[in-house]
């Protein structure tokens, strides 16, 4: 359990309704309630917060995980914010395992949005000091906000996952695509694995379509290990796995920390013939959501420990090994 050491300092944890079972999870572990929230939905869909009890001069962290519908939880986090603000809060950190619109980073064409910009700007303009998120789709992300970023890594908790229950010595940890390399390298090097990658091509007038070409590296035999940051509509995921069992994989397993499942990726994935699908729960799973050998890891040891470490001004990077 992360306790809460004595200091000058009052924290204070608040969490949204997109998923009220993570904040419980962050809090019980914190042995820290969360604030009492009056919240709702108006008729004409506006919506309406105010905090129970007195936040002023406190160290505020409000917790959302910005499932669907996004727009709505992320309107509701800013309104949270900013009630904090004009009620006095001393800082405020936006706690949002899944950071919304991060695959909006850059401009691919003419006249398109930088989304993941918008959302740090307004979440600046609502109050927010501070934002903590879990494996951002693009670490420039981090640039975005005019503040400090604590940047959490899932991969130290599906890691120790795989490495206990598979063996690495049989294992070729393998990226999607050319854009995931650098986390494949990551995991390479905590379990010591080869490394493949799959060279594929999105359909530039098709969204979330792929078409795989090649797989780079030698998977014959070996249990295959895919990982991603996200899996959505699980197109890429799929077909990853599909070209790798075409090349002589024994088996192939994946590992993403966020759990998006969008449309049609439960049958996807139940189609897919991989023998685990291995997720944190920064997103909630929706009961229609029915996927065959998912596992689900918890986020909120680690989502409390970086809390606990912010409030007390200590290292977030030390939990992952770092230098303090």
């Amino acid at each position: 359990m992360t306790q809460i050491a004595k200091n000058d300092k009052h924290l204070m944890l608040f969490s949204g309704r997109a998923y009220p079972e993570l904040a419980q999870e962050v809090s019980s572990l914190m042995g820290q309630e969360l604030v009492p929230t009056r919240a709702l939905t108006y008729a004409n869909s506006e919506i309406y917060v105010r905090f129970e009890e007195s936040v002023r001069g406190c160290d505020a962290f409000v917790i959302q995980s910005h499932t669907a519908p996004v727009n709505e939880w992320i309107m509701e986090q800013l309104i949270m914010v900013d009630a904090l603000k004009r009620a006095s809060a001393k800082r405020i950190t936006v706690v949002a395992p899944f950071y919304p619109y991060a695959r909006q980073d850059k401009k691919h064409l003419g006249r398109e949005p930088i989304s993941a910009r918008l959302v740090a700007d307004l979440y600046k303009a609502a109050g927010a000091d501070r934002i903590m998120s879990v494996d951002l789709h693009a670490a420039q992300i981090q640039g975005f906000f005019d503040g400090p970023v604590d940047h959490l890594w899932g991969l130290p908790v599906l890691a120790d996952y795989v490495a206990d229950k598979y063996d690495p010595t049989e294992m070729c940890i393998v990226s999607p695509d050319a854009g995931r390399v650098r986390l494949a390298d990551m995991w390479t090097d905590k379990l010591g694995c080869p490394l493949a990658i799959i060279h594929k091509r999105r359909d530039p007038n098709k969204a979330n379509t792929v078409a795989v070409h090649e797989v780079v590296g030698d998977v014959a035999g070996k249990t295959c290990l895919l990982v991603d940051d996200m899996i959505d509509t699980a197109g890429t995921i799929t077909e990853a796995a599909h070209a790798l069992r075409e090349r002589g994989a024994k088996r192939v397993i994946a590992a993403a920390t966020h759990a998006v499942f969008s449309g049609p990726a439960a049958e996807r994935l139940n189609a897919s013939g991989m023998e685990e699908i291995i997720v944190t729960n920064t997103l909630p799973i929706r009961p229609e959501q029915e996927i065959n050998n998912l596992t689900v890891l918890s986020i909120a040891p680690l989502i409390a420990k970086a809390i606990n470490a912010v409030f007390l001004d200590g290292s977030v990077t030390s939990l992952f090994g770092g230098q303090a």
